[in-house]
């Protein structure tokens, strides 16, 4: 299991990048820095909820994940 600060941290760091992203692509095709800025952190505001939702849920399931036998030690 992931813990709930990984799952911040994980969810913070991709929002960074993603609104880097999307700020870019809004300027490139109006032109219009502060409108770009505007859809980045929007897009940001709604898209770090999702997401860390989306990821608590995936944390929640086993399909995909191996299970492990525990090892003893003698």
């Amino acid at each position: 299991m992931e813990s709930t600060r990984r799952s911040i941290a994980k969810s913070l760091s991709w929002r960074i990048l993603a609104t880097l992203i999307t700020t870019s692509i809004a300027f490139g095709l109006t032109g219009e820095g502060e409108f770009a800025a505007k859809i980045g952190i929007a897009d940001t505001l709604v898209k770090f909820f999702f997401y860390f939702g989306h990821e608590r849920l995936w944390n929640r399931m086993t399909y995909g994940r191996e299970k492990t036998q525990p090892e003893y030690f003698i």
